[in-house]
């Protein structure tokens, strides 16, 4: 009876060990590494409606300041150059802060599994700011670049877009602006629709706007719906209102159509004079001959 009894539990015992339920290995956790969604800030989009890739065949090889977006605050850029050679790009980023040890360009999950020496570490400039340079597709459009963080040893998701509008005329190749010169606009008055984006969203200009070409240069006549811009720049450049115009008006060049142009206008509306930054896109599937 003791022989059974004893043959019965090494039996059972077997069974239970066999027991499939018992032999599905057990699921993983994900990676600690990795900072999960609650562990980070708000996650903000990169770039704008209109852009499209800017590889590096439309550039000229050199350095060029660049601004670049991040979807974090906490990613914080103090300034970026772009260098541009033999069909290659890359951004050499100046932290504002100490806070991260190293970058992948790619995803977190990815940067977690990789060796710590394929990673890219960071280098001290003259100030002792940490500076990060990372490969680049193509500007205008985001791509993702994994932080370590030095003080919660995780790695953030992160998405930068570097933008091709900062950049100066002169960084690109022949060809890549529609300008009127690659219009063959002949000296005289035309008109073309264009649009206003930024500040608050209250203010407009008039549309279509009265441009003048006068060998292959083009200017435009921007006037305001309001008539408290007392000045508006173009990089470094102030353009001050014409006379005569019931609104504020302004006679500044126009360097291509298609794509946004920067401009600042300073309003003197608020308690105090304050610039704000807006874009406008002039259209050149509307230019006509002015009337008149």
């Amino acid at each position: 009876m003791k022989a059974t009894k004893v043959i019965l539990c090494l039996l059972t015992a077997a069974a239970l060990l066999l027991s499939p339920a018992l032999c599905v290995p057990p699921v993983l956790a994900a990676s600690p590494a990795v900072a999960d969604a609650s562990q980070m800030t708000t996650v903000e989009e990169v770039g704008e409606a209109w852009m499209n890739p800017v590889h590096a065949e439309s550039l000229l090889d050199g350095e060029y300041p660049v601004e670049v977006e991040s979807s974090s605050s906490m990613f914080r850029i103090d300034s970026a150059v772009l260098r541009v050679e033999e069909g290659r790009l890359e951004a050499k980023l100046t932290m504002g802060g100490k806070g991260y040890l190293r970058v992948w360009p790619g995803s977190a999950e990815e940067a977690a599994e990789a060796d710590e020496d394929a990673c890219i570490p960071y280098t001290e400039d003259e100030e002792g700011r940490h500076v990060f340079t990372i490969p680049v597709q193509a500007l205008d459009e985001g791509f993702p670049c994994a932080a370590f963080s030095k003080n919660k040893e995780l790695w953030y998701d992160r998405t930068l877009l570097l933008r091709s509008d900062s950049l100066p005329m002169e960084a690109f190749a022949e060809g890549f602006f529609v300008t009127a010169e690659s219009l063959n606009l002949k000296n005289g008055a035309y008109t073309a629709e264009v649009t206003l984006n930024g500040g608050s969203g209250k203010a407009s200009v008039a549309s279509p706007a009265l441009l003048t070409v006068e060998d292959s240069a083009c200017e435009a006549l921007v006037i305001w719906s309001s008539k408290n811009y007392d000045y508006m720049k173009i990089g470094e450049k102030k353009f001050f209102p014409e006379e005569g115009y019931e609104s504020s008006a302004f006679r500044i060049p126009v360097s291509f159509f298609d794509r946004p142009m920067r401009v600042i206008a300073d309003t003197v509306a608020m308690s105090t004079p304050h610039e704000i930054s807006y874009t406008l896109q002039f259209d050149s599937a509307t230019l006509e001959k002015a009337q008149g």
